[in-house]
């Protein structure tokens, strides 16, 4: 495939890049020879090869979700700023 001028204007336009005109001879090359190199990959025969998900066979150890209260209402109001024997006081927003 082959990249023209007006095709790396569109393209430079979708990315909302700005592009000089100097540096358009280097970058028409630059994706020209990335094209080039992907064409070459579609070459390759992956009849019956499986998609790669990840590069590790690596499964999650799921732990049991269980609800376990580790903080007393003590530790938990120690550091708040503003707090009565039970809650931590918060300004009014709602009038």
């Amino acid at each position: 495939m082959k990249i023209d001028h007006d095709s790396l204007k569109k393209i430079a336009h979708l990315a909302r890049l700005e592009i000089k005109p100097e540096e358009e001879a280097a970058l028409l090359k630059s994706m020209d020879s990335v094209l080039t190199w992907m064409d070459q990959l579609n070459e390759i025969d992956t009849e019956g090869v499986e998609p790669l998900t990840h590069i590790m066979d690596e499964v999650n150890n799921w732990r049991e979700d269980v609800a376990v209260n580790n903080l007393d209402r003590k530790d938990a109001l120690h550091n708040a700023p503003s707090k009565n024997d039970s809650y931590i006081m918060v300004p009014k927003v709602i009038e």
